[in-house]
Formats: C-alpha cells, sequence, structure tokens
C-alpha cells in the first residue's frame, strides 16, 4: 500500500541556497541557511528586478537584474534578512541564517 504524496506549504520556509525571481514573486519567500552558504538569486521574469535589503544598512544591494541575470550574496553572520525589489516593492521575501 502506498501513501500519498504529501505537499508542503508554499509559505514553509525552504532550505536551499537558490532563489528564483518570477511572476513577480521570489520562490521561495522565505529561505532558510547556514552561515557561510551563498545564495543566488536568478531572475526568470521578463521584467527587470533588485535583490535590496528592507530598511537600511542592510547587506544586499542587487543592480537592476535583467532575465536570467543572477546575484549572489555569502551569509556570514546569523539573522533574518528581510529583503524587496526596489522596483516593485511588494515583492518581499526573507532569508533565515543560522
Amino acid at each position: 500500500m502506498s501513501m500519498p504524496a504529501s505537499h508542503p506549504s508554499t509559505t514553509a520556509p525552504v532550505t536551499g541556497n537558490a532563489v528564483a525571481i518570477k511572476n513577480f514573486a521570489f520562490a521561495p519567500a522565505t529561505l532558510k541557511v547556514r552561515v557561510g552558504t551563498t545564495v543566488t538569486w536568478t531572475n526568470q521574469d521578463t521584467d527587470a528586478h533588485t535583490v535590496t535589503s528592507a530598511g537600511t544598512g542592510g547587506p544586499l544591494h542587487s543592480a537592476a537584474l535583467t532575465t536570467h541575470a543572477t546575484y549572489s550574496y555569502t551569509f556570514t553572520r546569523p539573522g533574518t534578512y528581510a529583503y524587496l525589489c526596489t522596483i516593485h516593492p511588494f515583492m518581499t521575501a526573507t532569508v533565515e541564517v543560522t
């Protein structure tokens, strides 16, 4: 007897090191990584997007990413890093570093 496949919630934190920018959203919306992990964002939309720390003084500051362009950042300190697209500020997400 086989068990049906479970489907995790799309809002649950995801582990890994990649974030897709598609359909005017960051996927996953919450990424969990360990200190020392390099995360790479890839723009899969036809519109340009940025990866920019929310608030002041954050470490994330990409240029405008065109289609298929990437931005990478290595997280060296634990914490929760909120970020957004400055071109489309409704696009928000976080990286949780432990």
